[in-house]
C-alpha cells in the first residue's frame, strides 16, 4: 500500500500532473458533445434525403443530384480511418495557425460520425410502414411535414440503441486526438507516463475514466429507452 501511495503520490500529484487529466478529460467532453450534434444533424439531412430518393417512385432531377452527393459522402467516410481524416483536416484543410486544434478535432468527429449517424436513421426510416406516409398525407399534411411528426419519431425509437452505441463509439475514438498534438484525456496521461516513465497508473486510470463515461452513457441510454416505452402505452 506504502508503494502505490509513493507511485500514486509521483504520478498524480508531483507538479500537478493530474491537471492534465482533468484538462484532457474537459476538451474529449467538448469535443464530443459538439461532435453528437454536429453529426445528428448531418445524419438526419442525409438519412432524409437518401429514403425519400429510395422511396419515391419518379425522384426529380435536384432529389437525384442530392441523393449522389450524399452517396459520394458517405462513401468516402466510411471508407477512410478515422486517424486519416483528422491528418488531413489538420494538416490540408485547417492550415492556418490561427485555427483552433479543438475546432478541427470537433468538425473532423462530427462529419465521421454524420455518415454513420445517416446510415442508421435510414435504416430507421426504411423500416416503417408506408401506409404511415399515406396516412399523413391523407391528413393534409405534406411530404416534410409527415416525416418531421410521423415517420421520423418512430424511427427514431427503432434505431435508438444503434445511436447510443454510435455515440459511445464517438466518444472512445475522440482518443487519438493526440495525433494532432491536442491534450485529449489519453494525451493526457500519456504526457503523465512520458515523464514518470510509469506506464501502469496513468493508462490504467484514464481507461477507468473512459470506463466509467460509457456506463454513465448506457445508463442515460437505457432510461431513455423505458421512458420511450412507456410513452407507447
Amino acid at each position: 500500500m506504502a508503494a502505490f501511495a509513493e507511485l500514486f503520490y509521483q504520478d498524480f500529484i508531483v507538479d500537478n500532473r493530474y491537471k492534465y487529466l482533468v484538462r484532457g478529460l474537459g476538451n474529449t467532453l467538448v469535443v464530443t458533445f459538439f461532435a453528437v450534434i454536429i453529426g445528428i444533424i448531418i445524419g438526419f439531412l442525409v438519412a432524409i434525403i437518401r429514403s425519400s430518393y429510395s422511396k419515391m417512385d419518379k425522384p426529380g432531377v435536384p432529389v437525384k443530384i442530392l441523393n449522389f452527393i450524399c452517396q459520394v459522402y458517405l462513401t468516402i467516410i466510411r471508407g477512410t480511418p478515422t486517424v486519416v481524416q483528422l491528418l488531413i483536416s489538420f494538416f490540408i484543410i485547417y492550415t492556418s495557425p490561427n485555427v483552433s486544434k479543438t475546432m478541427v478535432a470537433v468538425l473532423t468527429f462530427g462529419i465521421n460520425s454524420g455518415a454513420y449517424v445517416a446510415e442508421i436513421i435510414r435504416s430507421g426510416i426504411m423500416s416503417i410502414d408506408g401506409g404511415q406516409m399515406e396516412a399523413g398525407r391523407s391528413l393534409g399534411l405534406n411530404y416534410v411535414q409527415t416525416m418531421w411528426y410521423i415517420i421520423v419519431p418512430q424511427a427514431f425509437k427503432n434505431v435508438l440503441p444503434a445511436l447510443a452505441n454510435e455515440f459511445i463509439v464517438l466518444l472512445k475514438e475522440t482518443s487519438i486526438c493526440g495525433y494532432i498534438g491536442m491534450n485529449d484525456l489519453t494525451k493526457g496521461g500519456d504526457i503523465i507516463r512520458s515523464a514518470t516513465y510509469d506506464p501502469y497508473l496513468p493508462l490504467l486510470t484514464v481507461a477507468v475514466i473512459y470506463l466509467i463515461m460509457v456506463c454513465g452513457l448506457s445508463a442515460l441510454v437505457g432510461r431513455l429507452e423505458r421512458r420511450l416505452r412507456s410513452s407507447d402505452h
